[in-house]
């Protein structure tokens, strides 16, 4: 019996959930930390862009309306999801990034918990940030916290997946919509959370992951006038200009976390308050 050969897996983008490739056609090598070929993974395009936000807006109304209760649920299958997959991906960053076995492992660990952490938060949101105001007059004020709606999150280099999560979690659990740019360099596990996505609770369009040249995507996502709030955590200062630049043509709120910022202050960053005032019987 002859030898079989190993079917090579195919990465692509994951869209409104479902796993497309790039409508441009074109794909980009990924290789590992000696510059040896690993894969080709899809290299995203405006039109890819446009469908990405189309996808999260449509997405938007069913996620921002489910109970904070089934949110938290959402996120915690998401981590058990990921859990199963560990081991894979620790092994895959041993081979991508020269990581020892025990760093990629503490890595996962770290996104893994850091999931349930905002699993735990959904339904406490609006206790922490939200409350009744003091006012002087024959008024009650309450103020309550809203997702902001469809967030573009540009995810650091490294470390690829523990950093993407760190930032997509507080964005999910405050019942907003994701399109995120994956890690340039590390772009295949960034992609294998989509698989890990795919089989969990996430419903179509809350997460939406693209890959490809940070020149070519940065313009059509954070100039995209359906797209609410930017989280950049590459740490670029040369982007940074840009990207203020181009959210400042629609007013869009723009946060740069670092991997110290606190989780209240990542969830307060893509949430809005809305205060009410109704009259009371004197």
């Amino acid at each position: 019996m002859s030898r079989r050969s190993l079917v090579a897996k195919t990465y692509k983008l994951y869209l409104g959930g479902a796993f497309v490739r790039s409508e441009s056609g074109r794909s980009d090598p990924a290789t590992d930390h000696a510059g040896a070929h690993l894969a080709n993974v899809p290299r995203s395009s405006r039109k890819d862009v446009r469908d990405a936000v189309k996808a999260a807006r449509g997405g938007f109304g069913g996620w921002s309306k489910r109970t904070a209760y089934n949110r938290g649920q959402v996120l915690y299958r998401f981590a058990e999801a990921l859990e199963s997959r560990s081991d894979e991906l620790a092994r895959a960053a041993v081979a991508q990034r020269d990581a020892s076995l025990a760093e990629a492992r503490a890595e996962l660990g770290a996104a893994v918990d850091l999931l349930v952490h905002y699993a735990g938060w959904t339904d406490k949101l609006s206790v922490v940030m939200g409350g009744i105001n003091p006012v002087a007059g024959p008024h009650l004020s309450f103020s309550t916290p809203e997702p902001t709606g469809v967030v573009a999150v540009l995810a650091p280099d490294e470390p690829d997946v523990l950093g993407l999560v760190r930032e997509i979690a507080p964005v999910l659990a405050a019942g907003n919509t994701v399109v995120a740019i994956l890690s340039r360099r590390w772009p295949l596990r960034g992609l294998d959370l989509g698989e890990v996505a795919g089989v969990s609770d996430v419903p179509a369009g809350a997460l939406n992951l693209l890959c490809g040249r940070m020149d070519e995507l940065l313009a059509p996502l954070c100039g995209h006038r359906d797209v609410n709030a930017i989280v950049d955590a590459t740490g670029d200062p040369s982007l940074a200009v840009t990207i203020d630049e181009l959210a400042s043509e629609t007013v869009k709120r723009v946060s740069r976390p670092t991997p110290d910022t606190d989780p209240l202050s990542r969830l307060e960053a893509v949430m809005e308050l809305k205060t009410a005032w109704h009259p009371v019987g004197t």
